[in-house]
C-alpha cells in the first residue's frame, strides 16, 4: 500500500507534531449557509480553508468518501493550512460499499498514495461502513471473515478508524479485533446506534479514538437544509460527551471528534457549544490553533 519509506516517513512526522489531547472539527469545510455564519459574506471560496484552519486544528474530509481526489487538489489542501493541521480522511465508497473489501488493493492503494501527500498533516484514515442487511452478510462472523484478512494487509503507518452501523455487531469480540489490530472504533452519537454508555465494553480500542456527532438526519431535514444556525438544542447530549472526553483524555488517549451539520444545524456552533461546555465545568483549558480571529462575530451566542 504505497512505499515503505514514504510512509514511514508520514508516521515519523505525524507523531512529532505537538498537538492538544482533544482534536476538534466539523464534517467538512464548506456548506449551504455558512457563508455569513460562519464565513464573512464575499469571501472567496478558495480561501475557505485557511479561514477554518484559524478556528479550528482539524477537519474531516467527507469528499473523498465520493472518490479519490487529484494530487493537485490535495497539493492545495496542504498548502493553505498551517502546520500541524490535521486532516481525517474517509476511504472512497466503491472500497466500502460497492466492493465491500473484495478486490480493492489497487482502489486502496492509489487513495493511500494520494493521501500521502499530505504528509505530517494526514490524520485517521475512516472505513465508514453501512447498515449491511442479510443480503450482504448473513450475520457478523461472515463479515469478519471478509474484514480479518484486509486489515492484516494494512499499513501500521496510518492511524485507521473503522464505522459501522450494525448496531448489534457492537461488541467485546469485535472491540479486540480492532484492539489486535491497534485500530480505532468510531463513536458514534446518532439517532439509531448506542452512545458510549450504553456498549458493554471499552470502547477504546487504540491510543487515540474517533468521535463523529451526526444526530438524526431524516429528522432535522424536515427543519432545514441550511445550515446556518442551530435548530435542535443538544446541550444535554454534548454536556455527556465532555464527561466522556474528559476521562478518556485522562487515560492519555488522543481524541479526534468532528460535529456534523445535521447533528445540531450548525457544526462550528455544535463546537462552540462543547467548548464553552467544557470550560462550565472547569476542566483544564483546550487548545486553539495559533492565528485565530476574534470568534465574536462568527459565533453569535
Amino acid at each position: 500500500m504505497g512505499g515503505p519509506s514514504r510512509t514511514h516517513r508520514a508516521l515519523r512526522y505525524t507523531l512529532g507534531v505537538n498537538h492538544p489531547s482533544i482534536l476538534l472539527g466539523t464534517s467538512s469545510f464548506t456548506a449551504s449557509g455558512w457563508e455569513g455564519a460562519f464565513y464573512p459574506k464575499g469571501m472567496r471560496s478558495a480561501d475557505y480553508l485557511a479561514f477554518y484552519a484559524e478556528h479550528f486544528h482539524t477537519v474531516e474530509v467527507d469528499s473523498t468518501f465520493y472518490g479519490c481526489p487529484s494530487a493537485r487538489t490535495v497539493n492545495n489542501w496542504a498548502a493553505r493550512t498551517p502546520e500541524g493541521f490535521i486532516f481525517s480522511v474517509k476511504v472512497p465508497q466503491v472500497i466500502t460499499h460497492e466492493r465491500v473489501l473484495a478486490d480493492c488493493d489497487a482502489d486502496l492503494k492509489e487513495f493511500l498514495d494520494t493521501m500521502n501527500i499530505l504528509g505530517p498533516k494526514l490524520g485517521p484514515i475512516v472505513f465508514q461502513f453501512p447498515f449491511f442487511n442479510r443480503s450482504i452478510f448473513c450475520d457478523r462472523h461472515e463479515f469478519l471473515d471478509r474484514l480479518v484478512p484486509f486489515l492484516t494487509k494494512l499499513p501500521e503507518a496510518h492511524r485507521f478508524a473503522i464505522e459501522i452501523r450494525n448496531r448489534n455487531w457492537l461488541d467485546v469480540e469485535f472491540a479486540n479485533l480492532l484492539r489486535d489490530h491497534k485500530i480505532a472504533l468510531v463513536l458514534q452519537d446518532r439517532s439509531f446506534m448506542p452512545s458510549p454508555a450504553e456498549l458493554k465494553f471499552d470502547p477504546i480500542t487504540a491510543d487515540w479514538t474517533y468521535i463523529r456527532w451526526l444526530g438524526d438526519l431524516q429528522a432535522i431535514e424536515e427543519q432545514t437544509t441550511t445550515w446556518d444556525k442551530t435548530v435542535v438544542d443538544r446541550t444535554t447530549e454534548l454536556s455527556g460527551w465532555v464527561d466522556f472526553c474528559y476521562q478518556i483524555k485522562k487515560r492519555g488517549v488522543l481524541i479526534y471528534a468532528y460535529a456534523n451539520n445535521h447533528y445540531a444545524g450548525h457544526a462550528p456552533a455544535t463546537i462552540k457549544q462543547f467548548r464553552k461546555l467544557w470550560q462550565a465545568k472547569g476542566l483544564p483549558e483546550l487548545g486553539r490553533p495559533q492565528k485565530m480571529r476574534q470568534e465574536s462575530s462568527l459565533f453569535p451566542d
